[in-house]
């Protein structure tokens, strides 16, 4: 079965972009504690298609590269809820899972070789025995996070832990960003991975062309946007009632990742600075970054 997004030459936009941007992000100054905590950021992760967005490939590129080159990087993504909590496998070449069906073949070809993290393990691990232990797995990095981080850095120079979404409560999550919030002054990123409109079920086809956004995604969009900017966690904690529900999320893992960047942030009552907006097939790509 073909998929809807697949292009006459598959990943053409990253064989493009790759090749510079790794030349670009070896250059990158290294985090500093001078430097202070790294922000907490949710994004709009994509999948194989972001590979052939060219314009998205270089915002993401971009956002990376404002920041400095973290020590280390801890993703919570849409694409593995577990309970109880657990950790991905922290080995140098952590596998990758392949998450996703119906695209083209290079795209399980993949990889992205990154370094050990097992010390980074360990300090998680440690950080959350009092309030949830985490277990550990040999599970290897989900699209949710491999495909982004393969963009903002492409040379797979920074080791990745990947966390178990446990279930979908803001608060638990909140909690869950909270234990994790004093890694970002590690110089550790702290990132939530979902994608901010994601009613797959309901895209017509003319959406898929990037024809036409439908108004589901357009009115929670802009929601989730005054939401974010006037710091409103208790509006975001109250989604299944927002405009443009439940077409926006017919489940809401994409969703409620944001609550652990929330929860890592310094304050999340403060406004969310947003990097990357607009839309993709219909749905909205914003991302955002809170302090």
């Amino acid at each position: 079965m073909s998929s809807p997004f697949a292009t006459a030459a598959p990943g053409a936009a990253f064989d493009a972009f790759v090749e510079p941007a790794r030349a670009t992000a070896a250059g990158r100054r290294p985090w500093t504690p001078e430097d202070g905590p790294l922000p907490a950021i949710y994004l709009s992760h994509g999948a194989p298609p972001l590979y052939d967005d060219g314009e998205w490939m270089r915002e993401l590129f971009d956002w990376a590269h404002r920041m400095p080159q973290p020590r280390a990087i801890v993703i919570v993504s849409a694409h593995w809820e577990s309970a109880p909590l657990t950790l991905s496998a922290p080995d140098a070449g952590t596998p990758l899972v392949y998450d996703f069906g119906g695209f083209a073949e290079r795209y399980y070809r993949m990889t992205y070789v990154t370094p050990d993290a097992t010390a980074l393990a360990d300090r998680v691990a440690a950080m959350l025995a009092d309030d949830e232990p985490a277990h550990r797995s040999a599970r290897g990095l989900d699209h949710g996070a491999w495909v982004p981080l393969s963009v903002m850095y492409p040379n797979a120079d920074v080791p990745v832990l990947q966390v178990s979404m446990p279930e979908e409560d803001p608060d638990r999550l909140m909690r869950l960003g909270a234990r994790l919030r004093e890694l970002r002054s590690e110089g550790v990123l702290v990132v939530g991975s979902g994608f901010m409109t994601h009613g797959l079920p309901f895209l017509a086809r003319d959406m898929l062309r990037g024809d036409a956004v439908p108004g589901w995604t357009d009115d929670f969009d802009a929601w989730v946007s005054d939401a974010l900017g006037r710091g409103d966690v208790e509006a975001l904690r109250r989604f299944t009632s927002a405009p443009g529900m439940p077409y926006a999320h017919p489940t809401a893992e994409h969703y409620v990742p944001l609550f652990v960047t929330l929860g890592a942030a310094t304050d999340p009552e403060t406004s969310a600075t947003t990097e990357i907006d607009g839309m993709m097939w219909g749905l909205s790509r914003r991302s955002f970054s809170l302090a």
